[in-house]
């Protein structure tokens, strides 16, 4: 028997043992598609309705529909007749390698999945962390991008936020100002209280919830000292805290008061 008769018979057995299934594979796979097409509607659609972040909603859309991919390629190998002890043994040892090369970077994706799911944090959002102070400029799955105050863009990886302190600056949407006037013994307290409690009625970026808070707070040997809490918005409390100190100071420039930092 000549090599191309072998070769005919050969091919001929292995088309009558895996053509049906390879016929019927295809098939599933066409169907498959059409039913993944529909499920990927029909998860955004489910995730647009919830309050999930606008991050998350994309991210854990795509990784159903990927899972599902995942599950439909396992199903169409069955189907063939591949053996999967061969291929689990590939993909662990895949798995594996991947895991300890990328350790890092699988745990930075761990922690921006939870991230935003939790949501300690949104886009908007002015924050502390890693010593860094800014406004959240975007959530990315591996890390977080922060733009500070004086325009720097500073990036942390998301392992960093999900492990250690965050301090929200804007989650309450106000934000407590604290100010220290030194009095001299000789300066009426009662007619200053007044004066002050009528500079900030001007203020309209001091809130009137929680009200406005003074008294004395330390007696000093040559003075004592009045301490003032009021609350203004969270955005844009720095640009707030600049004006009640030029209004403050302009309305008691008469008084000889030495106003204190806080």
């Amino acid at each position: 028997m000549s090599y191309i008769e072998q070769f005919y018979e050969r091919t001929l057995h292995w088309l009558e043992r895996y053509g049906p299934r390879i016929v019927f594979a295809i098939l599933v796979l066409i169907a498959a598609q059409f039913v993944l097409r529909r499920v990927r509607r029909w998860v955004k659609s489910l995730f647009e309705k919830s309050h999930i972040d606008p991050s998350a909603k994309t991210f854990l859309a795509n990784f159903v529909v990927t899972v599902l991919q995942v599950l439909l390629v396992i199903v169409l190998m069955q189907i063939v007749g591949v053996k999967m002890t061969l291929f689990a043994s590939v993909v662990a040892g895949l798995s594996v390698a991947a895991g300890l090369a990328l350790s890092g970077t699988l745990q930075n994706f761990a922690s921006g999945v939870l991230i935003l799911l939790l949501r300690p944090y949104k886009v908007g959002d002015n924050i502390v962390t890693q010593g860094q102070e800014g406004t959240v400029n975007s959530i990315q799955l591996f890390y977080t991008v922060i733009i500070t105050f004086d325009n720097k863009t500073v990036i942390v990886p998301n392992s960093k936020l999900s492990n250690e302190i965050i301090l929200n600056l804007s989650r309450q949407g106000r934000r407590r100002l604290d100010m220290e006037l030194r009095l001299k013994y000789n300066i009426d307290y009662t007619l200053i209280k007044a004066r002050i409690e009528q500079a900030f009625g001007k203020m309209e970026s001091v809130l009137n919830d929680p009200p406005l808070r003074i008294g004395v707070s330390k007696l000093e040997a040559d003075s004592y000292i009045v301490t003032i809490n009021a609350w203004i918005p969270s955005h844009g409390f720095e640009d707030g805290k600049l004006l009640v100190n030029e209004k403050l100071m302009s309305e008691l420039s008469d008084t000889g008061i030495f106003i204190k930092p806080a």
